[in-house]
């Protein structure tokens, strides 16, 4: 039911050590859990959606949860702007001068190509948890450098090695460069886990994640 959805989101939140349960209100109806309320930086906001997508039954999140800093004094622009090419700096799996950072208002856009999707999410991380930082829009391309064509079936076998996905049910399909992952999941963090191991075939520079959440509630139980 919607009570036992929205019971069951709360306790998630409950158990991060990251999160204070009162900050952020929750709400549920068929499947969709809207999140509202206060927290005082991003990493915060973004770890409260990713313990609502990993709650049996929950379909989508809406996220409405707003950030108040609090005690940090006004941080500007230009300073995190400075922060965040320190922390690409010291991060080696960044190629140098390829990502473009542009931060308006505490939002900071990321943009540029990188050769993989593990240097895109690398990117994202190393801005994320920097003080000031309201949201990030990761805007990166993928550009391979791999000559080889991409096969749906090293795909699929790569998906059938991995004990947390099941892969009865999930198809793809491969046009050029890019990987089209369908069928059903029984969980979030599966669909997830899916478009990962597709990300890193050599030569893919797109995942289009079409996979489905279909709960076994009967297995939940």
């Amino acid at each position: 039911t919607n009570e036992e959805l929205q019971k069951d989101v709360q306790d998630a939140i409950k158990w991060e050590p990251l999160l204070h349960a009162a900050e952020i209100g929750v709400t549920a109806n068929d499947g969709i859990v809207t999140l509202s309320g206060n927290v005082d930086s991003y990493p915060k906001k973004a770890e409260a959606e990713f313990a609502a997508k990993n709650v049996t039954g929950v379909l989508a999140v809406i996220e409405k949860i707003k950030i108040d800093f609090k005690g940090l004094g006004n941080i500007s622009d230009s300073d995190i702007a400075r922060e965040a090419i320190n922390a690409f700096n010291w991060n080696i799996t960044i190629p140098n001068n390829q990502v473009m950072i542009k931060v308006e208002n505490g939002w900071v856009t990321l943009d540029g190509s990188l050769t993989w999707n593990f240097q895109k999410n690398a990117a994202e991380t190393a801005v994320r948890y920097l003080n000031g930082v309201k949201g990030v829009s990761n805007n990166i391309k993928i550009k391979s450098e791999t000559p080889d064509s991409i096969e749906a079936k090293d795909i699929k076998k790569a998906l059938t090695r991995n004990w947390s996905v099941n892969d009865w049910d999930i198809d793809v399909q491969v046009l050029g460069k890019t990987v089209t992952l369908a069928g059903t999941v029984s969980s979030w963090s599966q669909k997830v886990e899916a478009g990962r191991i597709a990300w890193n075939a050599p030569g893919v520079e797109e995942v289009i994640n079409n996979l489905r959440i279909e709960y076994d509630y009967a297995l939940a139980e």
